[in-house]
């Protein structure tokens, strides 16, 4: 039989998500006065490794997806996906252009070299564009020197039929915990793109819960945000839960016991011996370990749920394996069921925290080894 280990993915939980943000930017827009932004799903890396297809699915009502991979938004369109598609890095290299017209794919530019190779295409039909603007995340987009310039050889490329639509964009740096780096960043996007035309797009999951933020872009704007990982069930906030949201956990790992055994006092568990035990107790070994993507660097109390019941890793996570405390689960056995994360255990976030890291990383890191439910 199969190694007893799967992922649940909920589609459902999925639809939910984007309902829940799409509610809170409604009501947001209630408050302030203005209609609500459409939203790009983002779907990068593999839908967070819930799979493209499957996001596809869950993000039917969505007016657009986002994601990085020519190849992901060329599945998107065989898979039946007729709405719009955003690259959030654009394109790499001239041979894309044909691409990014043969699919009907909005691109990001973000730098000179890219305005240099549309210029030098020869396309049938334009491509819708965003152009991107630095504020300070300091990784993509024209400096506040360079950006009215870029925007001026983009209208050109427009007028000469290469690029559509054109839009605004930028990337907040601490929407997630510093309100007044963000308004800095928003204040210096406002400013160097006052009276340029077009859509805009700045709202990352962070920005997008924020209240009240996607709503102080100057008003006769349309406006996209870019939900990503809390339309997975994971909060952006280190503060405030996915659960405090409404969201719903889209993903579920889990595994069965595959040993259950009694040990000493004294006794210690696992490579490096980093756990020994100060009693005698009954601990479980779960067929999860480091290369089913469970993150190596969780700590012993790190929290996981067997039977219903909430326990703790003990010791070091090892390749294909992991014990479990079995002190509050006197009736466990082999085969019973752990959750690691998701419907029925711990959030990815509260795992994530323990290890140090973060719900994303933990989401993206599933091995493919690991068979997936979709439900």
């Amino acid at each position: 039989m199969p190694r007893p280990i799967s992922a649940t993915i909920s589609l459902s939980s999925l639809s939910h998500n984007l309902r829940i943000v799409a509610q809170q930017l409604t009501d947001g827009g209630v408050s302030a006065g203005r209609q609500r932004p459409s939203i790009w799903a983002v779907i990068k890396a593999n839908a967070y490794g819930h799979g493209i297809e499957n996001a596809i699915s869950g993000f039917g009502q969505a007016e657009g997806l986002a994601m990085l991979d020519l190849d992901e938004a060329v599945r998107c369109r065989e898979a039946g996906w007729t709405k719009p598609i955003l690259l959030l890095e654009g394109f790499f290299e001239p041979a894309d252009v044909e691409t990014l017209v043969r699919h009907r794919l909005t691109t990001t530019v973000h730098c000179q070299e890219q305005l240099d190779m549309l210029s030098a295409s020869r396309v049938p039909e334009p491509i819708d564009a965003f152009i991107k603007l630095n504020t300070g995340m300091n990784r993509l987009g024209f400096s506040t020197n360079d950006y009215l310039a870029a925007y001026g050889q983009a209208q050109a490329l427009q007028a000469r039929g290469i690029l559509g639509t054109l839009g605004k964009m930028t990337h907040f740096a601490r929407a997630d915990d510093d309100a007044i780096v963000t308004q800095q960043q928003l204040r210096m996007f406002n400013q160097i793109t006052q009276g340029l035309p077009g859509e805009v797009s700045l709202c990352n999951s962070a920005a997008t819960l924020a209240p009240g933020l996607w709503a102080s872009v100057p008003d006769r704007q349309d406006q996209w945000v870019r939900p990503g990982i809390c339309l997975y069930g994971s909060s952006p906030f280190a503060e405030k839960s996915a659960a405090e949201f409404g969201l719903l956990p889209a993903m579920t790992l889990a595994a069965k016991l595959i040993s259950v055994r009694s040990i000493s006092t004294g006794e210690a568990i696992g490579y490096g011996c980093t756990f020994v035990s100060s009693r005698s107790m009954r601990i479980g070994v779960v067929a999860c370990g480091y290369a089913d993507g469970y993150p190596r660097h969780a700590v012993t109390g790190t929290p996981i749920t067997v039977e219903g019941v909430c326990t703790r890793l003990l010791g070091r996570v090892s390749m294909d394996m992991l014990a479990v405390d079995l002190t509050p689960v006197p009736q466990a056995r082999v085969g019973s069921s752990a959750v690691l994360w998701g419907d029925g255990g711990p959030s990815v976030d509260e795992v994530a925290a323990a290890a140090g890291t973060i719900g994303y990383e933990l989401l993206c890191a599933v091995a493919a080894r690991i068979p997936k439910i979709i439900s």
